[in-house]
C-alpha cells in the first residue's frame, strides 16, 4: 500500500493522539559516507541516485527548464524553499546565492549555465559546497513525505493501522485540510452560480 492509496482512509487518524513508537534503524538508499561531498549526499537522500554526472545534476535542478540556474533555483537546490529552512534569514539566503554565483557564474551575468556548471565540476574538479542548510529538500510535500519518511519506515505491505508516526498523522492531516478547503470553494462556486441566476431586482445590494 503506497501513500496515495491510503490518503482518504488515513485522514481518519488525524484527530487521534498516537505515540511515535520506534522507527527502527531504517536508513536511506543508497548509503553514502558521512564525509561524502554535499552533492553526493543530496543526490542519495533527496533523489535516491548514486551515479550521476555534472550535466545530469544540472538538468535535474533546472526547475524551470530554461537551461540556466537563477537565484531561486539555487535556493531551491539547497532546500531553502522548504519549510525545514524557513528560519534562514533573507540576508543569509542572499549570501548563499551570491557565493554560488561567485563560484560558478564565470561570465558574471547573474545566472549559471550548464556549460559553466560542467566546467566547474568536470574541468576544475570542484563540487558544490555544503551551505549548512541540510540535504536540500526541494520536492513537493507528497514527494518529501514518500522519500524521506514512507520509504524509510513503511513499505507496500503497510496497513492503515500502522500509520501511527507523527509524520504520518501530520501528512494526512494536511490532505484532510486540503479536501475541506476544496469542498468549501466548491460550495462557494455553487452559491455564486445560484446568485447569478437571481433577477437583479431581487438581489441584495452589497
Amino acid at each position: 500500500m503506497r501513500p496515495s492509496s491510503v490518503i482518504l482512509a488515513a485522514v481518519g487518524l488525524t484527530g487521534t493522539a498516537l505515540a511515535h513508537g520506534d522507527h527502527g534503524s531504517g536508513s536511506q538508499k543508497p548509503i553514502v559516507d558521512e564525509n561524502a561531498p554535499w552533492m553526493v549526499k543530496h543526490m542519495a537522500e533527496e533523489h535516491h541516485i548514486e551515479n550521476f554526472d555534472a550535466a545530469s545534476f544540472f538538468a535535474l535542478h533546472d526547475f524551470d527548464g530554461d537551461n540556466t540556474w537563477e537565484g531561486l533555483e539555487i535556493l531551491r537546490t539547497y532546500g531553502l524553499m522548504d519549510d525545514s529552512n524557513k528560519h534562514v534569514s533573507q540576508p543569509r539566503r542572499d549570501e548563499i546565492v551570491r557565493d554560488i554565483l561567485n563560484l560558478i557564474d564565470y561570465d558574471r551575468n547573474g545566472v549559471i549555465t550548464k556549460d559553466e556548471f560542467v566546467r566547474f565540476i568536470d574541468v576544475e574538479k570542484k563540487t558544490l559546497p555544503d551551505m549548512g542548510t541540510g540535504p536540500g529538500h526541494h520536492g513537493d510535500a507528497e514527494y518529501e513525505y514518500e522519500i524521506h519518511h514512507w520509504e524509510k519506515y513503511h513499505d507496500d505491505n503497510t496497513k492503515l493501522e500502522d500509520l501511527t508516526h507523527p509524520e504520518d498523522i501530520e501528512h494526512f492531516k494536511k490532505h484532510e485540510e486540503m479536501e475541506l478547503e476544496e469542498e468549501r470553494l466548491a460550495q462557494m462556486d455553487k452559491i455564486a452560480i445560484i446568485e447569478e441566476n437571481i433577477p437583479a431586482k431581487f438581489r441584495r445590494s452589497g
